[in-house]
């Protein structure tokens, strides 16, 4: 993957790993941002909340504007986003007012991935999964390194800001080496090979061969249900250490980190399989019905122990890419629509980062109960699964048996 785009590359990584810190620093800083908002644990989840929303609102179009203006415009525009996040959380005195540094939030994700998905396919048309693979695994590693973080400080009884200052320095100077010296490639410069790609489509798969109004609605629900599950675990899963568990707080941000660690081992594992020909549709079922046990075991058996161990599981089945898998196996579906797919798929994700928070935030004087709604949620997951292998292996394996049949004749 060496090339001249490479050190852009890195830069557009570095964005995604803080990023991940930017998803759970205000869970993980609730009870300092509570105290400065005088509010609660429930008022902190309602601007949680205020990420998705902003995701919501300009994700649908993002996309094609990119297409129109370029990458670079887009991922500049998601780092200044990020940035006023950031410091504005810290200048907030109240939630309305977080709230709209939070929709901000929102807005810079959206950015980031309409500028970056398709410019890092387009650095590495020959590599396209890979580097998209990779930004998962720094998006983990921010979530890994930040509770650590966070642990130190509140050890030290040091100001909870330093986690958001590290995060404006950081990219604060990724946006100066992007505005001198990124390099990106001019918008379709990887058409030829895609082009090449919908021939073999079109030779191999003449219509597509889902049905909108029954396998379309499974993986939109299956787009909501497998960002809930692992958006709620991520948000809730130290306070859920600290007060059901009865662990320290040291050890209870720790459990975050075993969950990133899971996710981070996920995305090798994953790309490894694949590359030994293991088809996404097998990989769906398995790791939805790892995310329910792990959770269910997390709730039934509460234990310092337990967390630990079903943090890491978890973060390995709900957060390592399962939900790029469900993309990817929706998008075999409906081969001639990936575009339209992929907007349809993370909306519906980000409905669930919206919702999710303000329905936890209604239950948090009981955090046992929080996990119990994400054992459903999970349950939930692993049906919609086992319903789309069943329609996969009825359309394609019905297609692969007719193919065979045509051959011999």
């Amino acid at each position: 993957m060496k090339n001249k785009y490479m050190p852009t590359a890195i830069s557009l990584y570095i964005n995604y790993f803080i990023h991940g810190m930017g998803v759970i620093i205000l869970a993980q800083n609730m009870a300092a941002l509570a105290t400065k908002w005088h509010t609660t644990a429930g008022g902190v989840a309602v601007v949680i909340s205020s990420l998705g929303i902003g995701r919501l609102v300009v994700l649908l179009v993002s996309g094609m504007l990119s297409d129109k203006f370029g990458r670079k415009p887009f991922v500049v525009l998601g780092i200044l986003m990020y940035l006023l996040f950031f410091g504005g959380i810290l200048f907030s005195s109240s939630i309305w007012i977080a709230y709209i540094f939070g929709i901000l939030a929102g807005i810079a994700n959206s950015f980031l991935d309409s500028g970056t998905y398709p410019a890092l396919m387009e650095m590495f048309p020959e590599e396209k999964g890979t580097a998209n693979v990779i930004i998962k695994a720094f998006i983990s590693g921010g979530q890994f390194l930040l509770p650590l973080m966070v642990s130190f400080l509140v050890a030290s009884q040091a100001w909870f800001g330093w986690s958001f200052i590290l995060c404006i320095a950081i990219l604060g100077l990724n946006l100066v080496f992007v505005l001198i010296a990124g390099k990106f490639p001019v918008p379709g410069a990887d058409v030829k090979a895609a082009a090449e790609e919908d021939k073999k489509e079109e030779d191999t798969d003449q219509k597509s061969a889902g049905n909108i109004w029954i396998d379309g609605v499974l993986f939109i629900l299956y787009g909501y249900i497998s960002q809930a599950t692992f958006y709620l675990v991520s948000q809730w899963l130290s306070q859920y250490g600290q007060e059901v568990a009865k662990m320290g707080s040291t050890s209870a941000h720790a459990l975050i980190s075993y969950y990133s660690i899971g996710s981070i081992v996920c995305v090798f594992v994953t790309a490894a399989l694949a590359k030994k020909a293991v088809k996404e549709i097998q990989f769906l079922g398995v790791y939805t019905l790892i995310s329910f046990v792990s959770l269910l075991l997390m709730y039934l058996v509460p234990t310092s122990l337990m967390c630990s161990i079903m943090s890491f599981v978890v973060g390995f089945s709900a957060a390592g890419g399962v939900m790029q898998l469900g993309l990817t196996v929706m998008s075999t579906f409906f081969a001639k629509g990936k575009g339209t797919v992929t907007g349809a798929f993370y909306t519906a994700g980000s409905i669930a980062s919206f919702t999710i928070p303000l329905i936890t935030g209604m239950m948090a004087s009981n955090l046992a109960n929080i996990i119990l709604f994400d054992v459903f949620i999970a349950l939930i997951g692993f049906v919609l699964a086992v319903l789309i292998t069943i329609r996969y292996n009825h359309l394609f394996g019905k297609a692969k048996k007719e193919t065979v049949l045509s051959t011999e004749k």
